[in-house]
């Protein structure tokens, strides 16, 4: 018999695109100035593609001029969750759905105010719903 999480997966595996898996399951990342959100500017609240939590609000969305959607905040405290990433030579903190524990980019501490923070989000693991 199956467990819990193999079938989670492999219920993902058919969910998602390629793309949208290796980034949210895997921790890849998308080529800077691709994705369907960098340049993005209409209002509306931003879900993960593998379970649908809120996670960003465009009010908190701005150009980093990075090449992926950033933010200053998340939608709530508990939308994400931060962990210590030291892949690639480098020390990050990676960015998490809180929910499901996909990986959806990492936070920088060179944001503008007033949070000074700078959440680098993959478009591929975003679902746009705009405001009604």
């Amino acid at each position: 018999m199956s467990q819990p999480d193999e079938i989670y997966e492999a219920e993902l595996r058919q969910k998602l695109t390629p793309e949208q898996y290796r980034i949210a399951r895997e921790g890849g990342t998308e080529p800077a100035f691709t994705g369907l959100y960098h340049d993005h500017k209409a209002p509306g609240r931003y879900h993960c593609v593998a379970c649908g939590a809120e996670l960003f609000r465009s009010e908190e969305k701005y150009d980093s001029g990075s090449g992926w959607p950033s933010f200053t905040a998340p939608a709530s405290a508990e939308a994400v969750s931060e962990h210590r990433d030291v892949s690639h030579g480098m020390v990050r903190t990676e960015v998490r759905c809180h929910r499901c524990q996909s990986h959806l980019g990492h936070v920088f501490p060179d944001g503008p105010p007033p949070t000074g923070l700078r959440y680098c989000i993959n478009s591929a693991v975003l679902d746009f719903k705009a405001a009604d």
